[in-house]
């Protein structure tokens, strides 16, 4: 049993905390996270340390010196208290893939995010490292030994939580336990998801989870010692339970179409070809890419005028573009393109862009995605139109419309509709076209109709701010109340004859809620799932001059909540107000404005990164979320 220290003690900003022993001369402090110490005589080695609150009640169990201190992974609240350190006393040691990450914080805080940027989502970063950087005194290898004053850790790489993850496993009066950071939170569930997505829907994060639990679940380990929640008792039992979520879940996160067999497409039995080099007509007005350029963005409206409206257009050369629409004005009556619209925020689908503007050709997308156009370095969303280094940062919209707009164009009627999925930030566009129920969708579900294995879904990614309620479940309801005839997804995808295809997408969504319900530790499950629940606005701001930045808060919860978000500055760096306390209705959110303002003699030059320490009723979370700053060289 967990014994508790007769002393309790409040510390400033927390709730009750005590010393807990967890084994013999093994205990446990709670501030930001589990901050394990394992103590001989007046010295100590711990494992993690939160926000360095231990440090100063060590002398309650009789510590008077921390030898080394143990980071089972980067994370900020892990390790956000180590500028309290004395590094004359004190060594820290971690593996070789978090050290990198721990001595070169900012390296992974991106001014200009491009799409191959390390340990990023399409430029958006998945890991969360302290905002300065943490000195490593020893790089623990995996099957390494750890051995201090009788303790003998073993070292067992269990990446997955984090990219270079490592847990610790030790033996006390005949029993095994283990450090285990976030790998498992009792009840055989995430600690959070965010930090396991690493890719665009291929499982990376995922399978490194699921192999590091199977690696854990062979070593007899008895409890597990986590850096957040309860004490993981059954922990063998808790760890073939968890690893059978995780493989049940992955069928459901992973995209549901064959993706690799995109680019390996023949023709759409439903298209026929043209003479004009890679199009392929679906309907007497409407044209696409053959399979040729499986993959590019490109469909296109032509009306009997010869006007014509372009649906998304990218990831292909300015010189094809140039030779299709002279193919097109030669073949297929083009005359001129009036408008291209963009479907949703990511810039593979306006690549073409400059290229476009010297047609004369307008842009047009829904309220709720033209910044993201036209401030993309304000976000910190994946693939951001900067991020695929097509020449240009941003792009102006001319034309800004909104869920609802009916748009009268040559004749015919465009129905513009929010429609999220992959990505809060989308939108459809539908039409009566030659008989057909038409509807535009972006890439919110791609696949073949026809075979019933397939449910379409695209990609599930928290970064894209896709929440699966306010997304993807929107999506299929949306379609299902729509009932096209067509189905034109971007990147070349024509879905014909799709209604049953429709409920499997409905039906999908639906179990992958569920899923994430079991999978995540909190009731409402989203706090562990979305990586923005507190975000800031812009994302990149630059205060070579005074700024200003919005700190907003969500509640995902159907009674009130109570925040302190502490906003921690590097020094030079002057907000104000620092601390925002307040209360968040039911399933909204609340914004708060910030003023900045540098002493440019003090900040240092480039890119700083400023936390966000968070409690939320009454819980302290620590420095989860942030932001960056800009000074001037």
């Amino acid at each position: 049993m967990i014994r508790h220290l007769a002393l309790l003690f409040v510390i400033p900003g927390f709730a009750l905390a005590a010393f807990q022993e967890a084994a013999p001369g093994i205990y446990v402090w709670q501030d930001t996270c589990n901050v394990h110490v394992l103590k001989h005589d007046e010295t100590a080695v711990l494992i993690n340390l939160g926000d360095g609150s231990v440090l100063e009640h060590l002398g309650q169990i009789g510590v008077k010196r921390v030898e080394w201190v143990l980071l089972t992974d980067h994370h900020r609240e892990l390790c956000q208290g180590a500028p309290k350190l004395d590094h004359a006393t004190t060594k820290v040691a971690t593996s070789e893939i978090e050290k990198e990450i721990l001595e070169n914080p900012l390296a992974f805080r991106k001014w200009h995010p491009r799409l191959g940027d390390k340990y990023s989502v399409h430029g958006a970063s998945y890991v969360r490292p302290p905002s300065v950087p943490v000195k490593i005194d020893r790089m623990l290898a995996d099957g390494e030994k750890f051995a201090w004053n009788g303790f003998e850790l073993a070292c067992v790489n269990t990446p997955g939580h984090s990219p270079g993850g490592m847990s610790f496993v030790v033996k006390r009066e005949g029993r095994t336990l283990a450090f285990t950071g976030g790998v498992m939170h009792d009840g055989a569930k995430m600690t959070n998801w965010f930090d396991t997505e690493w890719d665009y829907g291929f499982a990376k994060g995922l399978d490194a989870l699921t192999a590091s639990v199977q690696k854990l679940a062979t070593l007899g380990i008895e409890t597990a010692l986590a850096s957040q929640g309860p004490v993981i008792r059954d922990a063998g039992k808790q760890f073939a339970a968890y690893e059978k979520k995780l493989v049940d879940f992955r069928p459901d996160y992973i995209r549901g179409y064959p993706v690799n067999d995109l680019s390996k497409r023949g023709p759409h039995p439903a298209t026929k070809p043209t003479k004009a080099n890679y199009i392929v007509q679906v309907l007497p007005h409407l044209y696409m890419f053959g399979p040729e350029m499986a993959g590019k963005n490109f469909a296109i409206l032509i009306a009997d005028s010869g006007h014509a409206l372009l649906l998304d257009c990218g990831l292909f050369p300015k010189l094809v573009l140039e030779r299709i629409i002279s193919d097109m004005k030669e073949h297929l009556g083009l005359k001129q393109i009036d408008a291209c619209w963009i479907s949703h925020s990511h810039g593979d689908h306006f690549t073409l862009f400059p290229a476009l503007q010297d047609h004369g050709v307008k842009f047009w997308t829904m309220d709720t995605i033209a910044d993201k156009c036209e401030n993309p370095r304000f976000y910190d969303y994946p693939a951001m139109i900067g991020a695929y280094n097509a020449g240009f940062e941003k792009a102006k919209i001319d034309r800004v419309l909104k869920a609802g707009d009916v748009i009268e164009w040559e004749g015919y009627q465009l129905h513009i509709d929010w429609m999220p999925g992959q990505t809060e930030f989308g939108n459809a566009l539908w039409l009566m076209l030659d008989g057909k129920k038409v509807v535009f969708t972006g890439d919110n579900l791609f696949g073949d109709p026809s075979d019933p294995a397939q449910n379409g879904h695209e990609c599930v990614n928290a970064r894209n701010s896709a929440i699966i309620e306010e997304g993807y479940l929107v999506a299929a309801k949306y379609l299902q109340k729509l009932q096209p005839d067509i189905i034109m997804g971007a990147h070349g995808v024509l879905m014909t004859e799709p209604k049953g295809f429709i409920e499997r997408y409905h039906d999908w969504a639906l179990r992958a809620i569920r899923k994430y319900k079991d999978l995540l530790p909190d009731k409402d499950y989203e706090y562990g799932y979305d990586p923005y629940w507190v975000s800031a606005y812009p994302y990149r701001v630059d205060v070579a001059q005074p700024a200003e930045v919005s700190i907003t808060v969500r509640n995902f919860r159907d009674t009130p909540q109570q925040h302190r978000v502490v906003l921690q500055p590097p020094p030079g760096l002057q907000v104000e107000p620092a601390v925002l306390e307040g209360s968040v209705a039911p399933k909204s959110r609340a914004s708060f404005k910030v003023k900045l303002t540098a002493d440019l003699n003090k900040l240092p030059a480039g890119v700083q990164m400023v936390p966000l320490d968070i409690t939320l009723d009454g819980k302290r979370n620590g420095q989860l979320f942030d932001f960056i700053v800009l000074s001037p060289e």
